[in-house]
C-alpha cells in the first residue's frame, strides 16, 4: 500500500514529498514508528505528540500527518489536516479495510445503562442466530475471547482493529458504547452506524478533564444521532426536544409508560421493515404512542428467578421477562428490543413467522446476564445474591431502593470503599447502607495505597448517623464467604463496589480477585 491509497475519504493538503510513499501501519505513538507507518500527530490535553517528530523520523517514519507546518528532511511525506483525530480514524479505517462496513454496527450512548443494554442487545441478536461482538466498560467481546480496555470506547485505531477482527472471527454485527468523549475526540469516526441508541441523559462527566459544561456534555451525546442511519430514543429522556433538535436520521422513539403497555398500531417507522432509505424522521406528536411502548410491570421473584416483567406494544407485542432486577432494567430491555426488532427485520421477514420470531426475541432477555451489573450469581428457596458495580452513593441508593421492591426477609449489603479517592463517598455510601440495608458488613475493597482500616473507619463515620446494623470484615473474601453462609432464609445480599473487575488494587499491585467467583465458592461450600 502507499499512503495515497489511505486518504480517499479524509481531506488534506500534501505539503510536501509523495503520496507513492509506501505504508503498512497506522501509528499515534512515536515509540511505535518505524518504516512503512504513517504517524498521526495528535494534539492532547496534557502533550503535543508533534514534539515527537523527531524521534519518529529517526526510527525510519517517512509519512506525517499534522495539524500544522513542520520541518522535516526531504525525504518525508508531510500531509496537513484540519483534525488528526478525525485523520486517526479515517486512516486506521481504510488501514483495516473499513470493517465497519463488513458488520452490523450498533452504538449506544446515554449516561446510564449503555453496558447492561449493549449485552441484551448482544443477548438476543445471539439467540437468534446472529454472532455478535462487543466493545465497552466491560472490555471487548469476540466470540468467547475477552479483551480488556481502558476506556468505554478505545482509541479509533482499536476500534477498527477490533472490527476487523470480529469480520475475521464471522461475526455479523457488533454492539459499542459511544462515550460523549469518544464522540468529542472522534474515536468512532469514520463510521457510520447502522442503528444509534440515545438511553437517557443526566448531569454527569463535567471536570477538569471531561467536558466543560453540562451543554458541551449534552452536544457531544447528541452528535450520534448525527452518525446513525437510524436513531432509537427513550421518548421519556430529560432535553428530549435538544438531543434530536440537529439529527439527521430516521428516529425510532421508546417509552416506559407509568401505568399500561399503549395502544396503537404499527408505528410509521417500522412501516418498511427495516432501515429504508430517505425516510423522513418519525418523531412523534405530543399525546401519540410511542413506537415501542412497555407497561405493567412487575417485580417477579421466586426461588428460581428475580427479576422484572412487563408488556410490550407498538412494534413488538406480548410479555416480556427479564432476569435481572429493577425498573430500570424495564427501560434498558425495552430499549434492547427496540434496537433488535430493527436490526433483525430481515431475518424476521425470512423466517416465515414474525410473530413467532418476536416472541423469540422477547424470550431471550429471560436468562440475560450482565457482568457486575445487578448480575444474579445465585438465586435459590434460601437466599439471592447479587454483584453489581455501584461505587457511589446514588448509585448505592439506587440499588438498595431497587432491591427493597422484592421484600427480601433481610437485605443485606457488602461493601467498602476505593482508596485514594474522596472520603465524602465513604461517609455518604455509610450512612446509604445504615438507612436502607437491614445489615452490612464492611470490608475491603481496592485500598490502593491506603491502610484498610482508615477507610472503613470513615465509612463507619456515615454508619453512625443511622441506626442501622452492621459489622467489620477487613477481607473481602472472608466477608462474602460469611455473608452466604449466615444467610436467612428469605435474605438478599448485595455485593458491590467492585462488579466485574477481576483485581484487588493494594499498594500499586492488582490480585485476582472476582466477587462472583467467592460467591460461587460460598455456595458450593453451604449446599
Amino acid at each position: 500500500m502507499v499512503i495515497g491509497d489511505w486518504l480517499g475519504r479524509l481531506d488534506y493538503q500534501l505539503l510536501k514529498g509523495s503520496l507513492s510513499a509506501p505504508v503498512s501501519e497506522v501509528v499515534y505513538d512515536s515509540r511505535k514508528a518505524g518504516p512503512e507507518t504513517v504517524f498521526v500527530c495528535l494534539k492532547g490535553s496534557a502533550r503535543d505528540s508533534h514534539e515527537f517528530i523527531p524521534q519518529a523520523y529517526a526510527a525510519g517514519c517517512r509519512v506525517f500527518v499534522v495539524e500544522k507546518e513542520v520541518s522535516l528532511p526531504e525525504d518525508a511525506s508531510v500531509i496537513l489536516v484540519k483534525n488528526g483525530r478525525e485523520a486517526l480514524a479515517e486512516l486506521s479505517a481504510a488501514r483495516f479495510g473499513y470493517p465497519a462496513e463488513k458488520l452490523m454496527t450498533i452504538g449506544i450512548t446515554g449516561t446510564k445503562g449503555k453496558t447492561t443494554t449493549s449485552y441484551m442487545i448482544r443477548r438476543i441478536l445471539e439467540a437468534m442466530g446472529k454472532k455478535t461482538g462487543l466493545i465497552g466498560t466491560n472490555g471487548v467481546l469476540i466470540g468467547t475471547e475477552r479483551i480488556p480496555t481502558a476506556n468505554t470506547t478505545p482509541e479509533s485505531y482499536l476500534v477498527q482493529e477490533y472490527f476487523a477482527e470480529m469480520v475475521k472471527a464471522g461475526c455479523g454485527a457488533c454492539v459499542m458504547e459511544v462515550s460523549s468523549q469518544a464522540l468529542m475526540l472522534s474515536r468512532v469516526g469514520g463510521i457510520r452506524f447502522d442503528i444509534g441508541l440515545f438511553t437517557n441523559i443526566f448531569p454527569d462527566h463535567v471536570g477538569p478533564n471531561e467536558h466543560k459544561s453540562f451543554e458541551e456534555y449534552l452536544y457531544y451525546k447528541s452528535r450520534l444521532l448525527t452518525v446513525c442511519k437510524t436513531g432509537v430514543i427513550n421518548r421519556k429522556t430529560e432535553h428530549y426536544d435538544e438531543i434530536v433538535r440537529d439529527s439527521t436520521c430516521r428516529l425510532v422513539t421508546y417509552e416506559l409508560a407509568d401505568s399500561g403497555a399503549g395502544t396503537g398500531s404499527e408505528p410509521c417507522a417500522l412501516a418498511d421493515g427495516g432501515f429504508g432509505a430517505g425516510l423522513e424522521p418519525c418523531a412523534p406528536a405530543d399525546g401519540s404512542p410511542a413506537d415501542f411502548t412497555g407497561g405493567n410491570l412487575h417485580y417477579a421473584s421466586d426461588h428460581e428467578f428475580v427479576g422484572i416483567e412487563f408488556d410490550i406494544r407498538g412494534g413488538l407485542n406480548g410479555r416480556v421477562r427479564v432476569g435481572m432486577p429493577g425498573k430500570f432494567n424495564a427501560d434498558n430491555a425495552l430499549a434492547a428490543l427496540a434496537v433488535c426488532r430493527l436490526a433483525l427485520s430481515k431475518e424476521r421477514k425470512a423466517s416465515g413467522d414474525p410473530a413467532g420470531f418476536d416472541q423469540a426475541m422477547m424470550n431471550a432477555l429471560a436468562d440475560v446476564r450482565v457482568d457486575g451489573r445487578m448480575e444474579l450469581v445465585h438465586v435459590s428457596s434460601k437466599c439471592s445474591v447479587i454483584v453489581d458495580y455501584a461505587h457511589n452513593a446514588v448509585s448505592m441508593e439506587s440499588l438498595l431502593k431497587t432491591l427493597r421492591a422484592y421484600h427480601p426477609k433481610r437485605l443485606v449489603c457488602v461493601f467498602g470503599c476505593g482508596g485514594n479517592r474522596a472520603k465524602e463517598r465513604r461517609y455518604s455510601m455509610g450512612e446509604i447502607g445504615g438507612r436502607l440495608a437491614d445489615f452490612c458488613i464492611l470490608t475491603a475493597d481496592n485500598p490502593r495505597f491506603e491502610k484498610n482500616e482508615d477507610i472503613i473507619k470513615d465509612i463507619e463515620i456515615g454508619m453512625a448517623k443511622t441506626s442501622g446494623k452492621y459489622m467489620v470484615i477487613p477481607d473481602r473474601k472472608e466477608a462474602i464467604l460469611y455473608a452466604v453462609r449466615h444467610a436467612e432464609t428469605g435474605d438478599m445480599i448485595a455485593v458491590i463496589g467492585k462488579g466485574h473487575e477481576d483485581y484487588q488494587e493494594i499498594e500499586g499491585v492488582r490480585h485476582h480477585f472476582l466477587d462472583r467467583e467467592i460467591v460461587e465458592e460460598a455456595v458450593r461450600e453451604t449446599e
